[in-house]
């Protein structure tokens, strides 16, 4: 019989993007992808029935930060930026350039 794993066991091992060093032109990006991150992600929770409420609430669909981003804390910005950045340095790591048309 199979032994099912515990999500205890579960040991998150991202590809360690330390030594990735993004160039100026691909760092200005990351601002443009936080913003987009958010508006992807705010468009999937409205689609399924939430709303912009006082606090994070799972039942009644409510969330906080169900606002533009212009509106978001620092704190939540940051955590779309800190996505961007890592999906950039990835790309890169992964052997990608990043160029943009002339």
């Amino acid at each position: 019989m199979k032994q099912e794993k515990s999500n205890q066991d579960y040991v998150p091992c991202p590809v360690d993007t330390s030594d990735v060093m993004l160039p100026p032109e691909v760092e200005a990006l990351i601002e443009q992808i936080a913003r987009n991150v958010h508006e992807v992600w705010a468009l999937s929770r409205k689609s399924q029935g939430w709303t912009c409420g006082a606090e994070r609430n799972d039942e009644k669909k409510t969330h906080p930060c169900l606002v533009p981003y212009d509106e978001l804390t620092e704190v939540e910005k940051q955590y779309d930026r800190d996505t961007a950045q890592c999906t950039l340095k990835f790309i890169l790591k992964q052997g990608f350039t990043i160029t943009k048309p002339e």
